[in-house]
């Protein structure tokens, strides 16, 4: 199965068994899932989550509850901006000087409350975590099919804020835990940790990329993100 079957397939499954959550429907997203707290609370309790001081997080509805826990723990967060399009495509969110975390943890507020960044100006990262449509329990993770998730990977890669040793996962329902998938490309991240409302599963994880494919980058890719740019 390629990949956009198997996104097909989960999203389906998703709405059809009453597993999805606001916002609807989940198909074309990351999907919200019944748990998703739950599944924050055990992610909260695994060691790489308790030694990380500064986090990097998808600003998607399942892991709301993800960056909510991170600032109240005094946490430092790392939120992309929308498709990376801005001078500074990176916001800091500084858990002692956010006021209202509820909302700043939230697509729409937290410009609102976060630091524009490039990425020249961001501290190392201890934990990344990312939505998923999909993944295996290998780590061979699929999200939504537009690569910014990887590419933010790389863009920190070129600059040495993350690398082999830094903590991947990814919170997810047990039904987007799936048994195949097709084969990971050298830009794909492998994820070291998934956790579901109900387990924790390890993965070996797998080499990760070491910065950006320059072969995958068009001019007119380029030219959308200008961040690119100023790394290559």
């Amino acid at each position: 199965m390629d990949k956009q079957t198997i996104r097909e397939r989960i999203w389906d499954a998703l709405e059809s068994e009453g597993i999805a959550r606001f916002p609807y429907p989940p198909h074309g997203r990351i999907p919200n899932f019944v748990g998703a707290s739950e599944a924050a609370e055990r992610l909260a309790d695994q060691p790489e989550w308790q030694e990380a001081g500064t986090i990097k997080a998808n600003p998607d509805a399942p892991q709301l509850p993800v960056r909510r826990r991170a600032l109240r723990e005094g946490k430092t967060l790392y939120m992309a901006q929308p498709r990376l399009k801005s001078e500074k495509p990176f916001l800091r969110l500084d858990p002692d000087e956010v006021s209202d975390i509820d909302e700043a943890t939230t697509v729409s507020g937290v410009s609102n409350h976060g630091v524009p960044m490039g990425p020249e100006e961001m501290t190392e990262i201890d934990l990344v975590v990312s939505g998923s449509v999909a993944v295996t329990e290998a780590g061979t993770r699929i999200g939504k099919g537009e690569g910014y998730s990887d590419l933010e990977f790389a863009v920190l890669r070129e600059l040495d804020l993350v690398g082999d040793d830094t903590p991947s996962a990814t919170t997810v329902h047990g039904r987007q835990v799936v048994d195949d998938a097709p084969a990971p490309e050298p830009h794909d991240v492998p994820m070291d940790l998934l956790v579901t409302p109900e387990r924790v599963i390890r993965t070996e994880g797998g080499e990760k990329p070491s910065g950006l494919d320059r072969s995958l980058l068009s001019e007119e890719r380029i030219a959308e993100i200008p961040v690119l740019d100023r790394v290559r």
